[in-house]
C-alpha cells in the first residue's frame, strides 16, 4: 500500500471513529447506552439511514439539516469527526505503524469526548476517566516514552496536585473551586504520559485557561463570575505534550536553565 493510500485509510478510519465519539458525547451525560438504539435525529427522533450517517459528507449533502424535520444539525458533529480524522493522521505521521499510535489516538479520542461533555454539562464522566487510569498504566508497558514507574508517578502527581489545590481553595474560601472530575482526569493523563507530561500539562493548561478566562471576562463584563470548565484546557495541555512536549522541555531547559 502506498503512503498516500495509507494516509487516506487512516483519515477515513478517524472520521468513522469521530462519528462514534459524537454518540458518546451526546449519550454519556444522560447515562444512555452508546450501542443501542441506532442514531436518530435529536429533534424528531427519526432513525438515521446509513446514507445520512456518513461522516462529514452527509452533513454537507443535507446542508446541516435533518432530512425528515428539516431542523438544523449542530456543526459540532462534523467538527468532531474532522478533529478525530486530523488527530488520527497526526498520530500516525508522528509515530507510524506502532503501538504508540494506537495508544495515543485512543487517549486523544477520550480527551475529545471529555472536552465537549465538559463544555456542555460542566462534568467529566467517571466512566471515561476512572477506567482510563488503569488502562493508561497498562499502556505504559507498550510505550518506550513512558515507563511504568513514570506512569505511577504521573497518576500520583496528577491526581494529588489538583487534589491539593482543590483542598487548599476549599480551606481558604469555604467553596469548591475545582471539581473532582478534573482531579481524576489529570490522574488519567498522568497514567498515559507520565509525571513529566503532568507537569507540562499543568503549565500549559494554566496558561491557556488563564488566557481564555481573561477573554471571557472581557467579553462578559457584567458577569465576572462566569465559570470556565478546566477539563478542555487539561486536554489541550496533554495533547500538546504528546506532539511537542519533550522538544519544548528540552528547548526550555537549554535556553533558560542550563547555561
Amino acid at each position: 500500500m502506498t503512503p498516500l493510500l495509507l494516509n487516506l485509510y487512516v483519515i477515513l478510519l478517524g472520521l468513522c471513529i469521530g462519528s462514534f465519539l459524537n454518540v458518546c458525547i451526546y449519550r454519556l451525560p444522560s447515562e444512555r447506552s452508546i450501542v443501542r438504539p441506532a442514531s436518530a435525529c435529536p429533534s424528531c427522533g427519526t432513525p438515521l439511514r446509513w446514507y445520512d450517517n456518513i461522516p462529514v459528507i452527509s452533513y454537507l449533502l443535507l446542508r446541516g439539516r435533518c432530512r425528515s424535520c428539516k431542523t438544523g444539525i449542530s456543526f459540532r458533529y462534523p467538527m468532531v469527526e474532522m478533529l478525530s480524522a486530523l488527530f488520527a493522521l497526526a498520530v500516525f505521521l508522528r509515530f507510524g505503524l506502532r503501538a504508540e499510535s494506537l495508544v495515543f489516538f485512543v487517549f486523544i479520542a477520550a480527551l475529545l469526548v471529555i472536552t465537549f461533555i465538559d463544555i456542555d454539562h460542566r462534568i467529566i464522566p467517571d466512566v471515561i476517566s476512572l477506567p482510563g487510569i488503569p488502562i493508561g498504566f497498562a499502556a505504559s508497558f507498550l510505550l518506550p516514552q513512558v515507563s511504568w514507574h513514570a506512569s505511577v508517578l504521573g497518576i500520583l502527581i496528577g491526581g494529588g496536585s489538583l487534589f491539593a489545590v482543590a483542598w487548599g481553595y476549599r480551606l481558604l474560601t469555604g467553596k469548591d473551586g475545582m471539581g473532582g472530575g478534573d482531579i481524576k482526569l489529570l490522574a488519567m493523563i498522568g497514567a498515559f504520559i507520565g509525571w513529566k507530561g503532568v507537569l507540562f500539562t499543568i503549565m500549559a493548561s494554566s496558561f491557556t485557561g488563564t488566557l481564555a478566562g481573561l477573554l471571557v471576562m472581557i467579553k462578559n463584563r457584567k458577569n465576572m463570575k462566569l465559570a470556565v470548565p478546566f477539563g478542555p484546557f487539561l486536554a489541550i495541555g496533554a495533547i500538546l505534550y504528546i506532539f511537542f512536549g519533550p522538544q519544548l522541555i528540552e528547548w526550555y531547559m537549554g535556553r533558560f536553565i542550563i547555561r
